[in-house]
């Protein structure tokens, strides 16, 4: 099933920052979004995930199919690394750790406090809990903040194998993932007009 979105406009405290974005992920493909600081990026992913209405527009293929990781990494800091992702798995109704914790090199941390982890393996452990959910759609905002050249190598592999199985990712990245035939949409074309109220027409 794909995602669409027809003809979206987004909004920042109320005030329109993308709009007439019109885009289809398909199954195995991945969507890679650039735009300088400031652009939108992240209220477009937050938007598509659900965590905010839509000013305009339509979403359809997301809802229960999204997967979201943000600059948060969504931890309890006081549960092991295992606790974590048994947590977050049996939210999403899962039950297999293991693979997670292989592809973001988590062996030897399960019995950690994620409290006391570096930056980087706070990282790997949110970015883990993707694979716990078992949902097809990542929709990802600079998923590779904090971490290591060797630690962004072992996510682009993880997203090229959900790729591999039928998944798809939306991701907001300056760095080259090497995800093949990843499209590319630049928001800065999207850029929303300003908008005039009724009640400023009143001072025109």
């Amino acid at each position: 099933m794909n995602l669409t979105v027809r003809d979206l406009a987004v909004a920042r405290g109320g005030v329109p920052v993308l709009e007439a974005l019109s885009f289809t992920l398909a199954p195995g493909r991945a969507l890679v979004l650039r735009g300088p600081n400031g652009s939108g990026k992240t209220t477009l992913l937050r938007t598509i995930a659900g965590l905010q209405p839509a000013f305009e527009g339509e979403i359809e293929g997301a809802g229960e199919r999204i997967a979201y990781a943000a600059h948060s990494d969504g931890l309890k800091s006081m549960l092991s690394v295992t606790e974590n992702l048994r947590f977050w798995a049996q939210v999403f109704a899962q039950t297999d750790i293991e693979p997670a914790l292989d592809a973001f090199d988590l062996r030897g941390l399960e019995e950690r406090m994620a409290g006391t982890l570096s930056a980087g393996q706070k990282r790997r452990l949110g970015l883990a809990r993707l694979m716990v959910t078992g949902r097809p759609v990542w929709v990802l905002d600079e998923p590779t903040v904090s971490l290591d050249t060797a630690s962004v190598a072992r996510f682009a592999e993880a997203v090229r194998r959900h790729l591999a199985e039928g998944g798809s990712a939306l991701l907001a990245t300056h760095i080259d993932l090497g995800l093949g035939e990843a499209q590319v949409l630049d928001v800065t074309p999207f850029k929303a007009a300003p908008r005039v109220s009724l009640e400023d027409e009143a001072f025109l």
